[in-house]
């Protein structure tokens, strides 16, 4: 049993870092120390300040009462994804433990990271009330206007650009790059950072395959997303079940066989009182 748990401790340190290597989304993570838990399993209760401005001060009464109050709004996971693998002990003896070891690894590489990618940035881009903009950009001058404008808004609405993360197509990021002028280096600085984001994670919306062979779609009507600015103090991006369970052949009552099975579930949302802190931008579509 002890050699089990060290087994599960290495393996389970192992998960976190290749999800956070390859994650292109976790730099949205934010301190969740005020999420509490909801009443239910699939929620969570986001506080929600609110308070009263400055009125004047008059010298006979003194102070104008003001008030402040926190409530909690509750939010519902939306995302509740898993899956089982079974690898057979014979197989895992005979190849030294990499088969395990590298199916773990690869499967959040290559399956779990894109799609939870694709999931946050297309829900991001279907909250209502947000800023989008649907455009064909064929130029780097396009392009670079294009980003000055959501640079504008985001500081118009008071939101904090030095929070604000700018996901890019390579494409467009390249053909600004091209420009290699004093204003196309003042236009992406100031942001928190610029991520690069493949087409293949990149939509206006996703679909999420239920059964067999699983991950995620692109369906009909889906835009492709030329860039997202996306202020972190906006957003709710939270994880809250993240399970990687390992199950020995000694354990397992089916088969002489290792078990690895993966289950999250999380929210991908934005704060009600902070929607000018998203800006979208996609093609222009049919």
């Amino acid at each position: 049993m002890p050699n089990t748990i060290a087994l599960r401790k290495q393996y389970s340190t192992l998960l976190d870092e290749v999800y956070k290597l390859s994650s292109l989304t976790s730099v949205l993570d934010g301190p969740n120390e005020m999420v509490k838990q909801g009443a239910n399993a699939n929620e969570i209760l986001i506080p929600k300040m609110n308070m009263d401005g400055l009125a004047n001060y008059d010298k006979a009464a003194g102070y104008e009462a003001g008030g402040v109050t926190l409530d909690y709004e509750t939010k519902k996971c939306s995302y509740d994804r898993g899956r089982m693998f079974t690898v057979d002990a014979m197989d895992n003896i005979e190849s030294a433990g990499l088969a395990f070891g590298r199916l773990s690894s690869e499967f959040l590489r290559t399956k779990v990271v894109p799609e939870i990618d694709a999931w946050r940035l297309a829900s991001y881009a279907q909250i209502s009330e947000v800023t989008t903009v649907n455009e064909d950009l064929s130029t780097g001058k396009a392009a670079l206007a294009a980003v000055r404008a959501a640079r504008t808004a985001i500081e118009d609405s008071e939101a904090n650009l030095a929070t604000c993360y700018l996901f890019i197509s390579p494409t467009l990021a390249g053909m600004i790059d091209d420009l290699d002028t004093t204003a196309s280096k003042k236009a992406m600085e100031g942001f928190a950072g610029i991520v690069k984001v493949p087409r293949s994670r990149f939509s206006s919306k996703i679909g999420l395959t239920a059964k067999g062979a699983g991950g995620f779609t692109i369906p009909a009507g889906a835009l492709d997303l030329n860039f997202m600015a996306l202020d972190k103090q906006a957003l709710i991006q939270y994880q809250k079940h993240t399970v990687s369970k390992i199950i020995t052949p000694d354990q397992n009552q089916n088969a002489d066989a290792w078990k690895f099975g993966y289950r999250t579930v999380g929210i991908a949302e934005c704060k009600d009182n902070k929607k000018s802190g998203i800006y979208v931008h996609t093609v222009k579509g049919a």
